[in-house]
């Protein structure tokens, strides 16, 4: 009984937990960045590629990807990618429902038994090549070239 109890109590515990995550602020997500790459240096090339948004499949980088993600609350090792929190996270300017549709379509459940940052590469390989990946670069490259334009002006 005391068993069942626990049980209950830690399935309670987790759907709550589900219901108090909040998608992580440009400031909160910055920072996480900055925490990975301590955690997991990578070469000035991979920083290069990465700001262009290209994700060599490479320990390293696949590393950095599992602590961001992880960091972010999006994927755990056990289950893997929260299609509901890429959804809330990366939606951009979808709707919820689009974005959860394309998510639920870039996770998997592992059953190949790939290491945690090989199979988080592989979601994170796919969210970029589908609709989200693409408001995410038009994103980072409306930003970059703001900034560009910001400097060119002063």
């Amino acid at each position: 009984m005391l068993k069942y109890l626990i049980l209950t109590l830690a399935l309670c515990a987790v759907a709550y937990a589900d219901d108090e995550w909040k998608p992580k602020t440009g400031d909160d997500i910055k920072q996480i960045r900055i925490e990975c790459l301590k955690e997991h240096p990578l070469s000035g090339d991979q920083i290069s590629q990465l700001k262009q948004l290209i994700f060599p499949d490479e320990p390293d980088v696949r590393e950095y990807l599992l602590c961001s993600a992880q960091k972010l609350d999006i994927f755990c090792t056990h289950e893997g990618y929260h299609a509901d929190r890429l959804a809330k996270q990366f939606k951009m300017d979808l709707t919820e429902e689009e974005a959860l549709e394309i998510a639920q379509g870039c996770i998997d459940k592992n059953e190949e038994g790939s290491p945690a940052d090989v199979w988080a590469f592989r979601g994170h390989k796919c969210l970029m090549a589908s609709k989200i990946g693409d408001k995410v670069k038009a994103f980072v490259k409306a930003k970059h070239d703001a900034a560009e334009a910001a400097k060119a002006s002063a």
